[in-house]
């Protein structure tokens, strides 16, 4: 039997969410975890009780999304 080595660079193709929140523990103070569960229904949680500080941490995430964007856009 093969050993699997789990791949850990960049990739254009899903991921499934339960490893990405299986790399995560361990690693974060704070977390926000925003999905879509099996049925299509928006799913949220928070490890913060502030929606304000919820709110600023997406957003800053959001900006490091869309620079991300911009700088493939540059290598094209």
């Amino acid at each position: 039997m093969a050993d699997i080595i789990q791949f850990d660079g960049k990739t254009r193709l899903d991921i499934p969410a339960d490893t990405i929140l299986e790399k995560a523990i361990g690693k974060l103070d704070k977390v926000i975890i925003a999905g879509v569960d099996k049925d299509g229904a928006e799913y949220f949680a928070s490890s913060m009780a502030d929606g304000g500080d919820c709110l600023w941490y997406l957003e800053r995430c959001k900006r490091v999304l869309l620079r991300k964007g911009d700088e493939e856009e540059e290598l094209i």
